[in-house]
């Protein structure tokens, strides 16, 4: 699976980054970063968990 993040939706809520630490990470100013871009087993997991909690549906999960 494939994670992805819409750097112009993301305003840094750090949701994503708590909830999924294995996935993503804060930037310099809070923004989401994607340490794995591509995950499977328990990082997929992870990184569903992470945008399932985006209040502004910044992150994209592509199969």
């Amino acid at each position: 699976m494939k994670v992805r993040v819409d750097p112009d939706l993301c305003v840094g809520h750090g949701r994503c980054y708590v909830l999924a630490p294995d996935v993503f990470a804060p930037d310099d100013f809070g923004h989401c970063e994607i340490m794995t871009p591509d995950v499977d087993g328990a990082l997929a997991d992870q990184a569903r968990i992470g945008a399932e909690n985006c209040p502004e549906r910044a992150i994209s999960l592509e199969d």
